[in-house]
């Protein structure tokens, strides 16, 4: 991917090693339940958009 100049992103990451060692190949970003479980949108944006002071329209 970085040949391509894009960015790697690692899905289901769990354990602080899985982090550690996609760091160290270089992954760019990661996602998984290391670093949050899944949230309902309507949570996402109270937690994370609205005291930004953003604004987010929640499709159905």
């Amino acid at each position: 991917a970085h040949a391509f100049k894009l960015k790697v992103v690692a899905e289901g990451v769990e354990t602080e090693e899985q982090s550690r060692l996609l760091r160290l190949m270089g992954c760019d970003e990661m996602q998984g339940f290391l670093f949050s479980p899944p949230v309902p949108a309507d949570v996402f944006q109270q937690k994370f958009l609205l005291p930004a002071g953003g604004s987010v329209t929640l499709a159905a």
